[in-house]
């Protein structure tokens, strides 16, 4: 199952994130084309006022003549592809920066009664900071990405057959060459298309058309390309108009501060310095480093710092530019007393255990407690303890004869029965005539559920000539070597 996280008009949101004051007013954003500037991308407000993307700018001016005009901001659109990176890797481990504005998440490892909540947490946590995001989920990265960009603001959907037969062929990007094709044959949805048979489409239209049948039915997989967490904590901007306030110097800060403190927790790491650089329109640069009470992560503590140093300062000249950078670190946990059940160090733990649980799943990774039945092997895994029980005086069940080393898995094997008991032994380096056997010891249950019985005996063996002392057991699968005595 995959999911992807959309930003939709990618480079227009980065930079009406850190402007408030145009939210409410239309905008748009120009990008050089063949007959000049034209339009790219345009918020709701200029949407709903008539202009549209390939729009130039005197005609957009015409059409909406409040429009703000803005050119792309390659240093805003770096910091907004951050922070949605940041978000991405809140929710897993296995995450590909498909395009800008676009992010595509493996959830397998994820349980599947929480992938819808954790890719709508994600939602809320971008419109934390400040972002408009769609998502989507299906089974491959090309149906989530149809889903993310059918979704409303803050929605997530997820891509069934019927919502792909829904769709126009449009959203299969088809080459230019063949939509008056399609067009022609009456083919206005993606449905209409697969209805088609797959052969008989790449027969006529060639390998093109082979590729557009599979992406509208949604065939097209890929693996994804895994992006790298980032190591360096640290963000940059130089503004195209001078900050002579303190207002727009924290506005940028907090936008600032929110990614880099979700970059920490992500990574289960605490700020324990922040350091901060202005250039100032002169030339100058203003330094300041600040060593924190104690590591933190939350962002309110942060920029409450950053603006109790920031209240203090001033300037010859405006601010310019900005550079913001924590150092990171573990929270050490002081020592504690000789009988203290706590953990020395619950971040370093919690860091190992997220990087276990990343690895091979949250559900394969805790405290293994054995299942409430006789049969071997059941157990559920729960979350570590806070803190360590005491260790007891005594055994609960003081050992007696010899010990077991279990084999895990079971050994298979072949055993010869003589009149119903184990007489010889073939199996991996344990072959041979047996000289003693005890058993059967049988055992069986859940018989009162359909698709679960079970059953099995146990027969301890002895090799002839010393070849050891093992447990053997038989079930419906047949016979295995289940441990070794010591």
């Amino acid at each position: 199952m995959f999911a992807v996280l959309r930003l939709p008009a990618f480079a227009l949101q980065a930079i009406l994130r850190v402007e408030p004051d145009l939210q409410r007013q239309p905008v748009a954003l120009l990008a050089a084309g063949r007959r000049g500037a034209v339009v790219t991308e345009c918020n709701a407000a200029a949407t709903a006022a008539g202009v549209e993307p390939g729009y130039s700018a005197p005609r957009a001016q015409a059409r909406c003549p409040g429009i703000e005009l803005r050119t792309p901001q390659p240093e805003l659109e770096h910091e907004a592809a951050a922070a949605l990176l940041a978000v991405a890797f809140s929710v897993t481990a296995y995450v590909e920066a498909t395009a800008p504005g676009v992010c595509t998440l493996g959830l397998d490892k994820l349980a599947a009664v929480r992938r819808r909540d954790s890719v709508q947490r994600a939602l809320a946590e971008l419109a934390l900071l400040r972002f408009e995001a769609t998502g989507g989920l299906g089974a491959t990265p090309l149906l989530a990405l149809y889903a993310a960009q059918r979704a409303g603001a803050g929605e997530v959907l997820l891509a069934d057959r019927r919502f792909l037969a829904s769709l126009p062929v449009a959203a299969a990007d088809p080459p230019a060459g063949l939509v008056p094709i399609l067009a022609g044959w009456g083919i206005r949805t993606l449905g209409e298309l697969t209805a088609l048979a797959k052969a008989d489409v790449a027969q006529r239209l060639g390998q093109a058309g082979l590729a557009i049948w599979e992406r509208a039915a949604g065939e097209t997989t890929r693996p994804l390309r895994v992006a790298v967490p980032t190591r360096e904590f640290s963000a940059a901007h130089d503004s195209e108009h001078v900050m002579e306030t303190l207002e727009p110097l924290l506005f940028l800060l907090r936008r600032f501060v929110d990614r880099l403190a979700l970059e920490l927790r992500n990574e289960h790491l605490a700020a324990l310095a922040v350091e901060i650089v202005l250039r100032l329109d002169d030339g100058a640069e203003h330094h300041q480093a600040i060593r924190l009470p104690e590591p933190v992560t939350d962002p309110d503590l942060l920029f409450r710092a950053l603006q109790a140093h920031l209240e203090t300062v001033r300037t010859a000249a405006p601010v310019t530019g900005i550079r913001l950078k924590l150092e990171p670190g573990r929270v050490m946990v002081r020592q504690q007393g000789l009988f203290d059940g706590g953990l020395r160090d619950p971040h370093g733990f919690a860091d190992t255990l997220a990087r276990v649980m990343a690895l091979v799943g949250s559900d394969r990774a805790g405290r293994p407690v054995a299942g409430n039945t006789h049969r071997p092997d059941v157990f559920t895994m729960l979350s570590p303890p806070p803190t360590l029980a005491p260790w007891p005086d005594t055994f609960a069940h003081p050992p007696c004869g010899l010990s077991l080393r279990r084999h895990r898995p079971p050994t298979p094997a072949r055993v010869l029965l003589t009149e119903g008991r184990p007489t010889g032994l073939w199996a991996a380096g344990k072959d041979g005539a047996i000289a003693a056997v005890h058993g059967p010891w049988r055992s069986s249950g859940d018989w009162w559920e359909q698709g679960r019985f079970w059953r099995g005996e146990e027969w301890d063996v002895e090799i002839a000539g010393g070849g050891g002392l093992y447990r053997l057991r038989h079930t419906a699968e047949g016979w295995f070597i289940d441990g070794e005595y010591d």
